[in-house]
C-alpha cells in the first residue's frame, strides 16, 4: 500500500504535520484499514517527494498519538481506534514495545536552597519571567480601565479574558469554544470545587492511579465518594467499567507521573462509556500541553466530543508563575448553561487587574512569544541533565524514559537499595528526589524509576546533581 498525498497544499503548515494530518484523517475514516501496514518511511519519501526526516516525524506523531503502532524489524502497522476490548491492546503490546511518556503536575514551588538541585519541585524558572513586559501591560490595564478594575468581576471571569482563552484555544489546541463557556478561578483547586457542585455530591469520582495525590485530596474534602483507578492496565476503560465511578478525572495527553500517551482507541471507549448515562462526565485535565519538547502537542480529548461529555481544564502556573492564580474550565454548552444558572452568583476569585493583564498577554502576542522562549530554555536544561548523565558512570546503570515531553522524565536505575533508602541517600548528596512508587495510591511497581523534574534545576549545577546521584548508587 502505497500513499498519494498532495504535499503542495500543506500551505502554511509543516510538511510532516501535513502529512501527519492526512494519515490521520484517513484512519479515522477508514480509508485506512486497522492493522495494514504502513509504507517504509523511504518509500513513502520517494513517493511524495519529501525528505525521510518528514515521513520520520508524521510516523512519530502518529504512533504518539496511538493512531499506529511499531513492531521491530517489521515496520509501521494501523492501530485499531475502535477496538472494544482490551485483547487487541494487549495483543499490540506483546508484538512490541513501546515507551511511555512521564510528567508532573503542582509540586511543591519553593526550591530549598540545601540542594544543589531539586528534582522534586517542579516550578517554573522565575528567572525566565517577563517582568518588564508583565510590568508595562500593568500600567498600561492600570490607566486604561480604572473603573473596571473596581467593579465586581462575574462569577466566570471578564468577558476579555475569556475571549481571550478562547482565540487561544482555537489558534492552539483546535479547540472550539464560546467564551460562555469558560469559566476562570484562581488554580485548578478552586474549579474541582465547584465542578462537584456543578456535577453533584452523590457521585463517585475517580481519579489516577498513579497520580496527583492533592485531587483525591480535594474532592474528599468535598464529601463526595473517590475510587481510585489503574492506569496500567490494557485498558482504563475496563477498569473504569469495575469501579463505581461516575466522573473519571484523567490527563490523557500527558499522565503525571508516568508520562503515559492515552491511545486513540482508548479515548473512543473512554467516550463511549461517558455516553452511555447521562450522569457520566470526563474531566480532562490538560495541565502541561504546551510543553511538548518534539513534535506537535498531542490533541485534546475534547476535540473529539461529540456528546457533550469532557470538561476541559487547564492553568496558566505551568507556562507563567504559580504565583498568577489563573486556571480554567471549559464547560460542555448545557453544563455551562447549568453553571450560569445555578453558580454564577459567585464572585470570581481571580482580581480583575489579573484577567485584564493575562487577557492583553495573550491577545498582543506576548504568550506565544513567551512560550517559544520556556521551550527553548527548558530543552536547554533537558540536554544538558541527558547529557550528564549519558557521560557519567550513571548511565551504566540508568536507563531514561519520556524525555521528550513535559519538563520531567522518568530515571530507571538498577539499584539493590529501596526507593526510600535511595532517595535519602541522594538527599544526603544534596539532590531531592522522589520515586516514582510514592506518587501510587494502592500498588507500587517492582522497578525502581525515579520521577526527575527540571524546570528549576540551574544549569551550573547539572554536572554536580549527576555525580550526587552516581554516590547514591555506590
Amino acid at each position: 500500500m502505497m500513499f498519494t498525498y498532495d504535499m503542495s497544499k500543506a500551505g502554511a503548515n509543516s510538511l510532516y504535520h501535513y502529512l501527519y494530518q492526512c494519515i490521520k484523517k484517513d484512519i479515522v475514516n477508514g480509508n485506512i484499514l486497522a492493522e495494514e501496514q504502513l509504507p517504509s518511511k523511504r518509500n513513502l519519501a520517494q513517493n511524495l517527494g519529501v525528505s525521510v526526516v518528514t515521513v520520520e516525524n508524521a510516523y512519530a506523531q502518529l504512533l504518539t498519538e496511538g493512531f499506529i503502532y511499531s513492531l521491530p524489524k517489521k515496520g509501521f502497522f494501523v492501530a485499531d481506534i475502535k477496538a472494544s476490548d482490551s485483547s487487541k491492546l494487549q495483543q499490540r503490546k506483546t508484538r512490541g514495545k513501546r515507551r511511555r511518556p512521564m510528567e508532573n503536575f503542582e509540586e511543591s514551588e519553593q526550591v530549598n536552597p540545601k540542594y544543589i538541585a531539586d528534582f522534586v519541585s517542579n516550578g517554573a524558572d522565575i528567572e525566565a519571567f517577563p517582568f518588564t513586559t508583565w510590568a508595562k501591560i500593568t500600567r498600561e490595564v492600570l490607566c486604561e480601565r480604572q473603573r473596571d478594575l473596581l467593579k465586581v468581576s462575574q462569577g466566570a471571569g471578564t468577558l476579555e479574558l475569556r475571549s481571550a482563552i478562547a482565540r487561544m484555544l482555537r489558534e492552539f489546541r483546535n479547540i472550539q469554544v464560546r467564551p460562555e463557556q469558560i469559566v476562570v478561578g484562581a488554580g485548578t483547586d478552586y474549579l474541582y470545587g465547584l465542578l462537584v457542585q456543578l456535577l453533584g455530591f452523590d457521585k463517585c469520582y475517580a481519579v489516577e492511579d498513579p497520580g496527583w495525590a492533592k485531587i483525591s485530596k480535594i474532592y474528599g474534602q468535598y464529601g463526595v465518594k473517590v475510587c481510585h483507578i489503574p492506569i496500567q492496565e490494557e485498558s482504563l476503560t475496563d477498569a473504569v467499567k469495575k469501579s463505581d465511578a461516575d466522573i473519571v478525572h484523567i490527563s490523557p495527553s500527558h499522565h503525571f507521573p508516568t508520562g503515559m500517551v492515552m491511545p486513540i482507541g482508548e479515548r473512543y471507549r473512554l467516550l463511549s462509556w461517558a455516553a452511555e448515562s447521562p450522569k457520566r462526565y470526563i474531566v480532562e485535565d490538560d495541565y502541561d500541553s504546551e510543553m511538548r519538547m518534539t513534535g506537535k502537542p498531542i490533541p485534546a480529548l475534547q476535540n473529539i466530543d461529540v456528546t457533550e461529555k469532557v470538561v476541559y481544564l487547564n492553568t496558566f502556573s505551568k507556562t507563567m508563575t504559580s504565583a498568577i492564580r489563573i486556571a480554567y474550565m471549559v464547560l460542555p454548552p448545557h453544563l455551562a448553561e447549568k453553571f450560569h444558572n445555578e453558580l454564577s452568583f459567585y464572585s470570581c476569585t481571580v482580581s480583575n487587574l489579573d484577567q485584564y493583564v493575562m487577557a492583553k498577554f495573550l491577545n498582543l502576542g506576548y504568550y506565544e512569544t513567551h512560550i517559544n522562549r520556556m521551550r527553548n530554555l527548558y530543552r536547554a536544561k533537558r540536554d544538558a541533565l541527558l547529557s550528564a548523565i549519558r557521560k557519567s558512570r550513571l548511565s551504566d546503570v540508568a536507563t531514561v524514559y519520556e524525555e521528550d515531553a513535559g519538563l520531567h522524565f522518568i530515571l530507571q536505575v538498577q539499584t539493590k537499595l529501596s526507593d526510600a533508602e535511595f532517595c535519602k541517600r541522594a538527599r544526603q548528596n544534596g539532590v531531592n528526589i522522589k520515586a516514582l512508587s510514592e506518587y501510587y495510591f494502592e500498588a507500587e511497581p517492582s522497578v525502581h524509576r525515579f520521577v526527575i523534574n527540571y524546570s528549576s534545576v540551574e544549569k551550573k549545577n547539572v554536572q554536580k546533581a549527576v555525580q550526587a546521584l552516581v554516590q547514591a548508587c555506590i
